[in-house]
Parts: C-alpha cells; sequence; structure tokens
C-alpha cells in the first residue's frame, strides 16, 4: 500500500502545489477578465440608478426634478460616465468571449490584440456617446 504520510520530511516539498498570485505576473487578458468581472457589478448599480429616474420620471414633476438635478450634477454625470464605459467594456469584453468560445482568436498574437481592443473599443465608444451627447445639445 502507498505511503499515505501527511508531514513530508523536508520543508522544501511542503510548497504549495499550484500556482498564486506570487507566480503570475499581471498580462493584459487577465486584467481584462477581471474588468469584465467588475463592470458586470457596476451594471447593476447603474441599472438601479437608470431604474430611479425612469420611476421618477413616471411619478411626479417633484420627483423627476430631484433625480434630473443629481443626473445633471458632477457627481451624476460621472457616475453615468462610468456606467456608460462599464456598459460598452462589459460588451467588448463579451464579444471577446464569443469569439473565443467559436475558437477564434486563442492563438498569441490575437489573444492581445483582442484585449487590447476590448478596453479600446469600449472607450472609444464611451466617448462617442458622449461626444454625441454634446453635441446634440
Amino acid at each position: 500500500m502507498a505511503d499515505a504520510g501527511t508531514r513530508p520530511a523536508d520543508p522544501q516539498s511542503r510548497r504549495p502545489l499550484s500556482p498564486h498570485l506570487q507566480i503570475y505576473r499581471p498580462m493584459l487578458t487577465m486584467m481584462m477578465s477581471i474588468a469584465h468581472r467588475i463592470t458586470g457589478g457596476a451594471l447593476y448599480a447603474g441599472t438601479l440608478l437608470l431604474a430611479w429616474w425612469l420611476i421618477a420620471a413616471s411619478t411626479d414633476a417633484a420627483a423627476f426634478a430631484k433625480a434630473n438635478w443629481f443626473l445633471s450634477s458632477i457627481l451624476g454625470r460621472l457616475i453615468l460616465f462610468g456606467f456608460t464605459w462599464s456598459l460598452f467594456h462589459h460588451l467588448m469584453g463579451g464579444l471577446r468571449h464569443f469569439l473565443w468560445d467559436a475558437g477564434r482568436g486563442m492563438e498569441h498574437p490575437e489573444r492581445e490584440y483582442l484585449a487590447q481592443a476590448t478596453w479600446i473599443g469600449g472607450l472609444a465608444l464611451t466617448l462617442a456617446v458622449w461626444a454625441a451627447a454634446y453635441a446634440m445639445r
């Protein structure tokens, strides 16, 4: 029968068996995966904010004025900008994962290009939407 001893003789053999955060160096694909999860969580808060605004618009003028005042403030616009970026970044990350699920872009250069396209595309789409919104004022 095999020896099932739980205490190895030397300290070197007691090291962790799986890699941990001190082994991995941050890569762009790893950072985009983490950002995808964070933006998914941020979309919940942004959706609640959007629901508040829509409910205020459907109730009365005073509630809508209060919601509109907050969303028009500097803090409100900063939150809306972050919500817009979260939405587009999460969208681009979802498209990247869709391509990976189809078996495309898994090799080294394509994987990095898709990760770069995720953050560049999310930022570009956010800036385009906000520029269009300010142009229509």
